[in-house]
């Protein structure tokens, strides 16, 4: 799988990918390479989700509560963070 195509997967379509990775991996009938293989996807797309979550939760710290409810403010990443470019 390639950095550009896990990078369109939604979370959700992410996580059932790495379920059926796993599923694979539990079975015990994958071959060695294979299953090499599938572990380095399955490492990768924990990573994406990882990220994701990351992203929702610091969007979400976006929300400030102040007097009058909530506050919004757009979520803009920091320099250094992942998100986009190139990862």
């Amino acid at each position: 799988m390639t950095n550009e195509s896990e990078t369109a997967l939604s979370f959700e379509q992410a996580m059932e990918r790495l379920e059926g990775i796993v599923s694979k991996l539990e079975s015990g009938d994958v071959p060695l390479e294979a299953a090499i293989e599938l572990y380095q996807e399955g490492m990768a797309l924990s990573r994406l989700c990882g990220q994701k979550l990351e992203q929702v939760e610091r969007r979400i710290e976006m929300l400030m509560e102040d007097g009058d409810g909530l506050q919004r403010r757009p979520f803009a990443p920091q320099q250094g963070e992942a998100g986009g470019k190139g990862e």
